[in-house]
């Protein structure tokens, strides 16, 4: 009579050490699942921030820029000799007499024997150019294809931008220096449509003001505060944010960042992912037009995620 106790208390020791087997293995499980995502997450993160780079230091990319050209109606001449009304820092010591009307109208009158592409086709005689609003822009190429200019209208101004891909802050680029990967600064954001139509003015680094389209706001929430930021649409529908935080000047650039979200989803939600925050332009060029942040995207927070302050060029 004293088995059937000792049986079932074995039995029970069985079940329970069957029952912790199960939970540990399950535990272990949960942890390979995380370790798994996790890896893939910074997988991700790593692979934009190679695409960040290449897209920076492509031939006619930012780093690019060696020259901001601001024009009035009229006519210049556009070239690298002295004599020129508007004097480039590169090419031919004359391009062509460049018109601009006071509708915005503009053209390029290109003389004998210079060569000159006109989006990648070489162009003799009278070009129209087409500026970057509403865009796509007319991209002058000169110098055997390692030069260039686009024209680009900022409020009611119109100007020359100058590219050459041996400019120095290309070729000496120091590289890019990011924050460790933080998931807790991937999150997820409520999108509050504001009425069609709606435009926000953004001033940019030359004190120019521009009406964007501001389609709404992102809010969220960041250990246990609830912020928002103002999202602007360039036009491709994505939601643009251009923000400041408690980190600007200190350890990331002072002026902004900047940060794409994709539109919302059904639900009403949005990633804002601050591990993909980035450099605007200006902080690698003079050369450039940076839009600055509303007030409404000065964040109240340390933001200790995505694209440092730029590394000194050598």
């Amino acid at each position: 009579m004293m088995r059937l106790p000792i049986l079932l208390s074995v039995a029970l020791l069985l079940a329970a050490c069957g029952g912790a087997d199960e939970e540990a293995a399950g535990s272990a499980s949960a942890a390979r699942a995380e370790k798994s995502a996790r890896m893939a997450y910074e997988g991700e993160i790593l692979a934009w921030r190679d695409e960040r780079l290449a897209r920076l230091t492509r031939p006619d990319g930012w780093l690019s820029l060696v020259g901001l050209h601001w024009i009035t109606p009229g006519q210049t001449y556009v070239g690298s000799a002295q004599d020129n009304g508007t004097r480039l820092a590169i090419g031919p010591p004359q391009l062509g007499m460049l018109s601009l009307g006071k509708d915005g109208a503009m053209s390029l009158a290109i003389p004998e024997g210079v060569e000159v592409t006109v989006d990648g086709v070489p162009a003799t005689g009278t070009v129209v150019l087409a500026s970057d609003v509403p865009g796509p822009a007319t991209v002058v190429g000169f110098n055997k294809g390692d030069a260039s200019f686009v024209v680009i209208k900022r409020s009611d101004r119109y100007g020359l931008r100058v590219r050459s891909a041996l400019a120095r802050t290309r070729t000496t680029f120091p590289g890019l220096d990011y924050f460790d990967i933080d998931p807790a600064f991937r999150l997820v954001a409520r999108f509050e449509a504001h009425p069609p139509g709606k435009t926000l003015e953004i001033v940019n680094m030359l004190g120019m003001v521009e009406a964007m389209a501001n389609p709404g706001r992102v809010s969220f929430e960041k250990d246990g505060k609830s912020y928002s930021l103002e999202a602007v649409d360039e036009g491709d529908g994505q939601l643009f944010l251009i923000i400041a935080d408690r980190t600007s000047g200190h350890d990331t650039y002072a002026a902004s960042r900047f940060l794409y979200a994709a539109p919302a989803g059904r639900d009403g939600t949005t990633v804002v992912d601050f591990n993909k925050a980035y450099n605007p332009p200006c902080a690698f060029t003079a050369f450039s037009t940076c839009p600055m942040p509303p007030p409404e995207n000065r964040l109240d927070l340390r933001v200790t995620a995505g694209e440092k302050k730029p590394r000194p060029f050598p």
